[in-house]
């Protein structure tokens, strides 16, 4: 697929999807959506960690508004049903570790889709924003669900209220993203967080995203038989004997993801 609303690149087992539409703060269409879910699907068979980023000041300034008549035609709920729920989705249940690297203003879905990323990395420049209470909207593209989960409910519902900014520290202080770095150190600190993984022993992270993701939901008792079961399925694999003879030989592991 050739991809006009944003730029795929795979390299060393890093795939980096980079939102690219600057002149419009990388707001959301129907385009870029379609191809951010077709983007998503594609890599998960070819790379071993996802890294999504924006191209310009912003990260994504979300829905994109475009002229008023337009907004104020819009069926919301089909938007949000037929075109954000499967981008969330495929985000939420990607096989890969998936990276939000947050550059710089991530606004309304923008937002919300950096926070269904696995972990968020952010420039201490961004800014995160649940705008929708501006234009007398409510949290959309799964934000109702992760801000609760990711900053507990008394931030989670002042930063829906209020609709005011949180700045990149702040949200890292709130436990909403992993880290805040210096805007200088940005790039390679995402970059070398994305390599680690991409090094790392994939069918192990895989069940590390479904465990962690499951706990909310699971009793103490589902949860501990459901790692007991994972840990059954990792300790067949040959990352973990590497592992174990990489340990004993005290030797840095090479993991095949296999």
């Amino acid at each position: 697929m050739h991809y006009k609303a944003i730029k795929l690149r795979e390299h060393e087992g890093i795939a980096t999807i980079t939102l690219d539409r600057p002149e419009a703060m990388n707001a959301m269409d129907t385009q870029m959506r379609a191809e951010l879910l077709h983007a998503i699907k594609a890599v998960e068979e070819t790379s071993r960690v996802l890294v999504l980023t924006g191209r310009g000041k912003a990260f994504c300034a979300g829905q994109d508004l475009g002229a008023q008549s337009n907004v104020l035609n819009m069926d919301l709920e089909r938007l949000l049903r037929d075109e954000y729920t499967p981008l969330i989705e495929a985000l939420a249940e990607c096989r890969l570790p998936t990276i939000a690297a947050v550059n710089g203003m991530a606004a309304g879905a923008g937002a919300n889709v950096a926070l269904a990323c696995d972990v968020v990395i952010a420039s201490e420049s961004a800014k995160f924003l649940q705008a929708f209470t501006r234009i007398g909207l409510v949290p959309d593209a799964g934000g109702s669900y992760f801000m609760p989960r990711q900053m507990g409910m008394a931030k989670a519902m002042g930063a829906a209220l209020f609709a005011e900014p949180i700045s990149a520290r702040q949200a890292a202080d709130w436990g909403m993203i992993f880290e805040a770095v210096p805007e200088k150190d940005f790039a390679d600190q995402w970059y070398g967080r994305a390599a680690k993984l991409a090094a790392g022993p994939s069918k192990a992270y895989r069940r590390i995203k479904r465990a962690i993701r499951s706990s909310f939901e699971n009793t103490l008792e589902d949860q501990l038989a459901l790692e007991a079961k994972f840990q059954g399925e990792a300790g067949k694999t040959r990352d973990f004997r590497e592992g174990v003879v990489a340990f004993t030989e005290k030797r840095p592991a090479k993991f095949e993801g296999r």
